[in-house]
């Protein structure tokens, strides 16, 4: 029970454990996750995500990581909100994956767009802030366009638009 607690980190997938038990019989495993669930060491999160302190205590941006459990950015709205680029209220913290889902956990909206692989890796404007994949301002411009380009920003003279031009040809997005 204590090498849960002991280890640098708060988020478990159902593998993750497994592997940290040298546990290969997967009835053994559920029973085990199920006992630490009911003496209060893990708590479940999503489908087979579970945390060693209360959803409240978590990385939101970590968190939306672990979810989707495969490579993500976060991009479009969360990041050009935070960048003063959009104005109105962002309920989710959005990122791309190569598949399209919306989760609720706790407090806290994920969603994730689904993005054309060969856009997906292209690490153009993409940098790793505290273990998390973000998107630069122009990045996330580039990434809002592709999925609507129509969208409207509420501050667009804060975009340099020649640096997602300059993005948007180098990922490959059509113009």
């Amino acid at each position: 029970m204590s090498e849960l607690h002991q280890l640098d980190r708060k988020l478990f997938h159902t593998n993750d454990l497994a592997i940290l038990w040298g546990i290969t019989n997967k009835h053994n495993l559920y029973m085990t996750i199920t006992r630490y669930i009911d003496r209060g060491v893990l708590i479940p999160i999503y489908k087979g995500l579970y945390s060693t302190v209360p959803i409240a205590s978590l990385d939101s941006l970590e968190l939306g990581v672990a979810i989707i459990h495969r490579y993500t950015y976060l991009t479009t709205e969360s990041v050009l909100s935070q960048a003063g680029i959009i104005s109105q209220r962002v309920y989710d913290y959005t990122y791309v994956a190569d598949q399209s889902r919306r989760v609720p956990v706790g407090e806290w909206s994920f969603r994730f767009r689904k993005l054309k692989v060969d856009y997906l890796y292209h690490p153009a404007g993409i940098e790793k802030q505290n273990g998390t994949f973000i998107a630069s301002t122009e990045r996330a411009v580039a990434d809002m366009l592709y999925f609507n380009p129509k969208y409207t920003f509420d501050v667009p003279e804060s975009i340099n638009f020649e640096k997602v031009r300059s993005i948007q040809k180098e990922i490959g997005y059509p113009c």
